[in-house]
């Protein structure tokens, strides 16, 4: 996503350009006042920020700039997150938070990387960025502290809700091995009442085996409860016309759905159009075209991927609850009658249109062509 900024933009204007390059027992600092200027690195302890300002003074005294001169940085998002982000801005400092996997590296077999030369690489980048070159890397849209903590609730439930079904496999596949099948109903003692191909009980250490498995089944089950509860508690408190009490009014969208697409930025990374909320989802095309060949290589799969697979399947429940809709309509004659393939291309499809159309309703009010809301 763009941001604007109101920073140096050209080389009249003097400022120290800072990269940092993270690391978990010291942090290398690359520095430099504009494309022409060898870049000067230097260490200091992780999160020592006295050392880190008096390195910037050095630095501006070093590249001869005023001390009043502004400070541009950036750093790779990754393990850290955005804590750093925060600590830096506070100390009066321009910071950009970048994707990674946008960052340009040699194709060659071998190349050499360390910490020192990936700073002054970095901070390279952030000159020719503050220069005006969009293209150079995509910067990490960082979001506020609330809505950051707001995000664990539904990650978790997610994360709960798989560790739940692994759980259910490995039992499964455990009482396979006996020729037995995992009973529907699951009381406590279950697993004494479970007979092997032969008629036979099953061995101790199995039975054993069995049980602690389903008292971890039991804890999960018991925090999805709680994660389930205070989601639906978040609804009830929330505003008649909040984004997440105009999500869940539309028929298919329940309040997981709902959670999982405002926490992870429906709203608040403030898109300005349908291409930012396409690429925050990954569903931006990549086209292939190279003299006489020209092909479509599908879409990248570079944004978030808890909203890309949410999206999906909100995508197949909108086509189910919402048959008259002008989007089911559109998937319909586009790819109703074709294959079970072609299906499951025409899906992302409609869900990216799909994210597009709630993005739109919950920022503006404009409900999608032909939806059904929920009647209270």
């Amino acid at each position: 996503m763009t941001v604007t900024r109101t920073l140096p933009s050209s080389v009249s204007v003097p400022a120290l350009y800072v990269a940092f390059e993270l690391g978990s027992k010291g942090w290398k600092l690359g520095m430099t006042s504009g494309l022409s200027v060898v870049p000067w690195v230097t260490g200091v302890a992780v999160a020592d920020w006295t050392a880190i300002g008096r390195v910037l003074e050095r630095a501006k005294a070093r590249f001869g700039l005023p001390a009043a001169a502004p400070v541009v940085s950036c750093y790779e998002a990754g393990r850290d997150g955005f804590w750093i982000h925060r600590a830096v801005v506070q100390l009066g400092v321009d910071n950009r938070v970048v994707d990674s996997a946008s960052i340009d590296v040699n194709r060659r077999q071998r190349r050499a990387k360390t910490d020192r030369l990936d700073a002054r690489k970095l901070v390279m980048k952030l000159v020719r960025v503050c220069l005006g070159d969009r293209d150079a890397w995509r910067e990490v849209h960082v979001p506020s502290a609330v809505d950051e903590a707001a995000r664990h609730v539904s990650r978790e439930r997610t994360q709960l809700t798989q560790e739940r079904t692994r759980v259910i496999n490995q039992l499964r596949s455990w009482l396979a091995t006996y020729g037995a099948v995992l009973p529907t109903r699951r009381p406590v003692g279950w697993w004494l009442q479970v007979w092997d191909w032969a008629g036979a009980v099953l061995p101790a250490p199995v039975q054993a085996r069995l049980e602690r498995a389903h008292e971890r089944l039991q804890i999960i089950e018991a925090q999805l409860t709680t994660l389930t509860q205070t989601q639906r508690a978040a609804v009830k408190a929330a505003a008649a016309d909040s984004p997440l009490r105009r999500l869940i009014q539309v028929k298919g969208v329940a309040v997981t759905g709902a959670s999982v697409l405002l926490d992870e930025g429906l709203v608040w990374r403030d898109f300005r159009n349908r291409r930012q909320v396409g690429g925050m989802l990954g569903f931006t095309p990549v086209p292939y075209q190279s003299g006489e060949q020209a092909r479509d290589q599908g879409i990248d799969r570079a944004g978030n991927s808890r909203g890309r697979a949410l999206s999906v399947q909100l995508a197949w429940r909108w086509v189910q609850w919402q048959p008259s809709s002008a989007l089911t309509q559109w998937f319909q004659r586009r790819f109703g009658a074709a294959g079970p393939r072609a299906r499951r291309i025409g899906i992302v499809a409609l869900a990216r249109k799909l994210v597009v159309a709630l993005w739109r309703y919950v920022t503006t009010g404009i409900v999608p062509t032909g939806a059904t809301l929920k009647t209270a």
